[in-house]
């Protein structure tokens, strides 16, 4: 699997270590020497901000697409290659997935995280088949992968869909994996039965009838 555009989900601050800025640099830097594009949250704070002048310094295309509203609070300062400005965050992930081959999240907050569970969703939904990625920085998402293991114990996540999530410890690692990936899983509804409307749908609108467990 060749990636020309890899849509990065991260944080807006740089956390507590450094660590996670070292990590968001490799990766910049790993994109630029793989000639990946980058689609990003736009922001130019925190490592959002290094990661996008990491791959823009580099050479390398990058696309933000941010809320009109998130303007003041994401972007301090010159901002790093083409910013798309959108009305509201559904339209903000269905812009960064539309434009992306794959998806990566590097440590992160609610957003994050947030971005992170719908492209997973919408992957077991069948609305896409790009590779998922999780760079676990430090043991940053420990929690949150063990969540999904008990998930799997308890009965609400099949086995074949927590192979979804990719995860590594380390760039390299990671995009090896995810330029490996094959889908295992059974999807919900194949990808041709989604019209593209459906993207921009509040998530809430495929629960509302039941018809879907997830």
């Amino acid at each position: 699997m060749r990636f020309k555009r890899i849509c990065v989900f991260c944080g807006s601050r740089a956390g507590h270590k450094s660590a996670f800025s070292e990590a968001a640099l490799q990766l910049g830097k790993l994109l630029v020497e793989k000639e990946i594009d980058l689609v990003y949250g736009g922001g130019s704070v925190g490592l959002m901000g290094l990661i996008s002048h990491t791959v823009h310094t580099g050479g390398r295309h990058v696309l933000g697409v941010i809320p009109r509203a998130l303007l003041p609070h994401e972007i301090s300062g010159q901002t790093n290659g083409e910013v798309k400005t959108v009305t509201g965050m559904h339209q903000r992930k269905s812009e960064m997935a539309k434009h992306a081959d794959a998806f990566i999240a590097l440590p992160g907050g609610y957003g994050t995280m947030e971005e992170l569970l719908e492209m997973i969703t919408w992957a077991q939904l069948g609305i896409h088949d790009k590779p998922v990625g999780l760079l676990n920085v430090d043991g940053y998402y420990d929690s949150l992968l063990a969540l999904f293991d008990k998930g799997v114990e308890e009965g609400f996540i099949d086995r074949a869909a927590r192979q979804i999530l990719i995860s590594a410890d380390t760039a390299p690692e990671l995009i090896k994996k995810m330029e490996e990936y094959e889908a295992v899983h059974d999807k919900v509804a194949p990808r041709q039965s989604w019209e593209v409307d459906q993207l921009l749908e509040p998530a809430a609108a495929h629960t509302q009838s039941g018809a879907w467990e997830i």
